[in-house]
């Protein structure tokens, strides 16, 4: 992405600097064999409701296309107390309960910007 400073990114009216500001979590998903789609559908089904909550700048799920049974999501929040307030939503719960027992791996790693000083 090699998106001007300061212009908005297409689609979710932020800038690059917006974006760039918050607490990211990079999360990998394995789907166990023949669970691949109702994977990809849970994760699809949690876009609309989790970009409604006021802390979250973006969540996009996205899908290997060499392996349909892995799964990356990139997701963006205000800050670590909007990641938790996410946990805390009855659709991420509910989505959870459905995911985990049809993913073999599930691995979250928080990460916030990177200013060398």
């Amino acid at each position: 992405m090699n998106e001007p400073q300061g212009r908005a990114m297409q689609g979710n009216g932020l800038t690059f600097e917006e974006l760039n500001d918050g607490f990211v979590v990079a999360i990998n998903i394995e789907a166990r064999p023949g669970e691949e789609d109702a994977v990809g559908a849970i994760l699809a089904g949690l876009v609309a409701p989790t970009m409604a909550e006021p802390g979250v700048k973006l969540f996009r799920p996205y899908r290997s296309p060499k392996n349909p049974g892995h799964f990356f999501l990139i997701e963006l929040y205000r800050d670590e107390t909007a990641w938790g307030a996410h946990q805390e939503t009855e659709h991420f719960k509910t989505a959870i309960a459905e995911l985990v027992p049809r993913a073999s791996r599930r691995e979250r790693v928080p990460f916030v910007p990177y200013t060398s000083a």
